[in-house]
């Protein structure tokens, strides 16, 4: 994983050179470019569920892009009432 990472990171700095913006960005271009990044790593199962057919609810998008987006995890919907038969 922190290969990947370094790697990403590498792939960066050459889009920033070949923009022509210097390492470390000014702080609002670097927070912009994070969140583009984020966002554009959400395409890739958005595009998959659309290929598979399924509907892009606001459930789905809750549980599976907003944590990765925002970094805090999905509330885990409640266990099951084991108690009850069923």
């Amino acid at each position: 994983m922190y290969l990947v990472s370094l790697g990403a990171g590498i792939l960066a700095g050459v889009v920033y050179g070949l923009i022509n913006v210097r390492s470390p960005a000014p702080p609002a271009i670097a927070l912009v470019g994070l969140l583009g990044m984020l966002l554009g790593e959400q395409v890739v199962p958005v595009a998959k569920r659309l290929i598979d057919g399924a509907p892009i609810t606001r459930a789905w998008f809750a549980g599976e892009c907003q944590p990765r987006i925002t970094g805090v995890p999905s509330a885990k919907p409640e266990a099951a009432d084991e108690s009850r038969p069923g």
